[in-house]
């Protein structure tokens, strides 16, 4: 800290409430000598308004690269890309006076209908947490901070700032944060922004389990927490729960109603202290990085747009290519359809749309790619209205040419922050273009132009390709791919479902009356799929290749630290080009209701036609553990686990088991753990033995019951062992008709849980 910047303890009470809010929309308070910093947002591109910042964020924005949204970013597989990418945004960044940009996104895609999940990465949390720890590392080398958002569990828009996501324990831990935790465990974002929604009733912006438990003390995050803009509704009660930055400024009386509960004992001195010094360290180590960064003058934006074309090519998912239908050739008679082709949709709508540098229409690179005149029908309008004559032309067209490109997807108008959809379907006027379209020509490639999963199962083209959200460099990026130029090797991060009824949580979303309950549980995207053995059109991590790749020698090594997977992986085709490898894993038995298979691990592999190369991925031992909510922590269970190598979720080329040696779970015995839990803990089955034996004739042992010593049940048929087993010790009282003193059990539990303490610190 330099020396005329002063620490929390310097101020006074009213000072450090004032640091607590933003001084506009934008920034934060300068007080007694602490610098103000900006934070924008910039989860694909920075969003930095013109002039003076209006009172809701949505004026005019400064041109900068619009990136792939993190639907297609994800899409690549490619955590070195994400990097890239945070590179070239913070270096835009830095150029405006940017201190943290606000992002990335990471909340799952619970429902195919969540409106925001174009800024969200997978349905996947270990997936979202590489790629978003990625992206957070490449801002952040650059000297500027990110905002890990949104924390937690804003998963729909519906209700958004009300709405309470009602999740149980296990669900939360495994799905909802783990990939908030790996990314401050293995990133350390300067912040953390609070979403607007409730978690299990408590507003997020409130909630110091989530706030300061989990996230400070389990996790050990020792940035700052910023509220999304406009979450907070007590300033108080937000400082409490270890809330440090309420944004954006609410006015005068929001500080001093701060300053006041210091002063009445409302609020703990200690807790406004400890916050206003952490928005001093913010403010403090955005200047100091900013600094550290050599200044390399004006920004390169033909360097940061050559990436976006880089990023948009490898985003691109060839999700089917009957016949070999692509790629095209130079000399194809092409025609082109589809007013999105001409009028890109590459981005979302809301507080992520990026001012782009230059945008790149599909159609302009395609005729610059074939270098000739390729006609052009646009056949429907992105508006609410049908436009039958537009369609006409475009039949005509198709009619004319060898091969079609149509483009089909969603306008701004239908999918948005702010606003969740209510189908999966594509427009109804684009579907039937779709079926005039391929009856006038069969050598028909959809690209499919969204933000959110689709149903794409009407569409029986031979050739589809997924372009998501492709940013400003969509169309150079397309052609890259259609024409060969990119091989494609993106894979599909979420589900496309056949029906939104087969989906995880169509029975209980959005919710009603304030609530929504997240009633799948565990079993959100492919594990909800693969658990119901649910046919889908596309699984979660599909795509096809213009070459082919061959699995083998797999070898997998248990260890201390995890799991080591090894194979060789061989580009059988004649085109250079990339796999995924994905590795997932299952346990063969479990005392826990556990999905099929899960995705533990990937690797984005390069290959040249015709060479084999080794493929390694580790499974770390922290991937393997479930959440035990006996002991609320993380644990891995002892047993047989299947390694399951593959080209998609579905597409399994490879398994192997692999024996794991878990953790030890100790639980305190109580007088309600049943007598089975007491009889499978050695010290406790020593005293308890005798009692059961004199009362029921039985030993309470599985043992026991397998040899036949069990004779007290034979005359009611019934096995008094496993019977017994599932009753709690403490009703042997009653039965005991009162002889048996509960004070006596309590003891012999009492013994047993000190042993089994005094063996554990051994």
């Amino acid at each position: 800290m330099s020396d005329n910047t002063p620490n929390a303890a310097d101020l006074t009470v009213e000072q450090q409430a004032q640091l607590t809010s933003g001084q506009d929309f934008w920034t934060t308070k300068p007080v007694a000598g602490v610098p103000s910093i900006m934070l924008t947002d910039g989860p694909h591109g920075l969003r930095k308004q013109e002039g003076a910042s209006d009172h809701l964020g949505v004026s005019g924005s400064v041109p900068a690269t619009c990136f792939p949204p993190a639907v297609a970013l994800a899409q690549t597989w490619n955590p070195d890309l994400a990097r890239r990418a945070g590179n070239a945004i913070a270096d835009e960044a830095r150029t405006q006076g940017v201190s943290v940009v606000l992002g990335p996104g990471i909340n799952l895609k619970r429902s195919p209908l969540g409106g925001r999940n174009f800024e969200y990465f997978s349905e996947d949390p270990l997936l979202t947490g590489h790629m978003a720890a990625a992206f957070v590392d490449g801002v952040q080398t650059r000297g500027v901070g990110t905002s890990l958002k949104h924390f937690a569990a804003n998963n729909q828009e519906a209700d958004r700032m009300r709405v309470s996501a009602d999740i149980d324990e296990r669900s939360l831990h495994e799905l909802y944060l783990r990939a908030f935790r790996h990314v401050v465990r293995t990133a350390a974002p300067w912040t953390v922004m609070c979403s607007y929604n409730k978690i299990n009733g408590v507003y997020a912006f409130e909630n110091r389990e989530l706030l300061t438990t989990i996230l400070r003390e389990d996790w050990g995050f020792d940035g700052l927490v910023v509220s999304d803009w406009g979450a907070v509704a007590d300033r108080v009660s937000a400082v409490a729960a270890g809330l440090d930055l309420t944004m954006p400024f609410g006015g005068e009386p929001g500080d001093a109603k701060v300053a006041a509960a210091v002063a009445d004992g409302t609020l703990a001195a200690g807790d406004l202290l400890v916050s206003a010094g952490r928005v001093i360290d913010l403010a403090v180590k955005a200047r100091d990085a900013a600094a550290a960064i050599p200044d390399s003058g004006a920004v390169d934006l033909d360097a940061h747009h050559r990436l976006a074309r880089e990023i948009a090519a490898q985003a691109v998912v060839l999700l089917r290519n009957d016949g070999d239908l692509l790629p095209l050739g130079p000399d194809d008679g092409i025609a082109v359809i589809g007013a999105l082709a001409a009028e890109p949709r590459y981005q979302g709508g809301g507080s992520s749309h990026v001012n782009a540098t230059r945008v790149d229409a599909p159609i302009d690179a395609i005729r610059a790619r074939a270098g000739r005149e390729v006609p052009f029908a646009p056949g429907y309008t992105t508006g609410p209205d049908a436009a039958p004559l537009l369609a006409d032309e475009a039949i005509a067209l198709a009619e004319s040419a060898d091969t079609v490109v149509l483009f089909l997807g969603l306008g701004e108008g239908q999918e948005s922050e702010g606003f969740d959809r209510t189908t999966i379907d594509l427009p109804a006027d684009q579907i039937a273009l779709a079926v005039r379209v391929l009856a006038a020509n069969p050598r028909t490639v959809v690209v499919l132009c969204h933000g959110g999963a689709l149903h794409v199962s009407v569409i029986d083209a031979p050739a589809v390709l997924d372009a998501a959200l492709l940013g400003q460099a969509i169309g150079t990026g397309l052609a890259d791919v259609l024409f060969g130029d990119i091989n494609p090797s993106g894979r599909l991060t979420e589900t496309l479902p056949r029906r939104i009824e087969d989906t995880p949580a169509y029975l209980h979303f959005p919710g009603e009356h304030g609530h929504v309950v997240y009633g799948e549980g565990l079993f959100i995207g492919y594990r909800w799929y693969d658990a119901r053995a649910l046919d889908v059109t596309y699984p979660f991590g599909h795509g096809l290749s213009y070459t082919t790749f061959d699995y083998d020698n797999l070898a997998v090594e248990s260890g201390t630290d995890g799991i080591r997977v090894t194979l060789r992986l061989t580009n059988s085709g004649a085109r250079d080009g990339r796999e995924i490898v994905q590795v997932y894993l299952g346990a063969a038995t479990s005392s826990v209701s556990r999905p099929p298979r899960e995705l533990k691990g990937f690797a984005n592999v390069g290959v040249a036609a015709g060479e084999s190369v080794p493929v390694s991925v580790f499974i770390p031992r922290d991937d393997i553990a479930y959440w035990d909510t006996r002991v609320h922590r993380l644990v891995v269970e002892s047993g047989s686990y299947t390694v399951h190598v593959g080209s998609s979720s579905r597409d399994i080329r490879l398994s192997a088991a692999v024996d794991v040696t878990g953790d030890v779970v100790r639980v305190p015995l109580t007088l309600q753990s049943t007598i089975g839990e007491v009889m499978a803990d050695p010290a406790a089955a020593e005293g308890i033995k005798p009692i059961t034996d004199a009362m029921f004739g039985v030993t309470g042992g599985a043992d026991a019951a397998n040899e036949g010593e069990d004779q007290s049940g034979a005359a009611l048929g019934v096995d008094m062992a496993k019977m017994m087993s599932s009753v709690p010790i403490g009703r042997l009282v009653d039965f005991s008709g009162g002889l048996l003193p509960g004070e006596y059990l309590q003891a012999i539990l009492d013994q047993a849980n000190d042993t089994d303490q005094a063996h554990d610190t051994d």
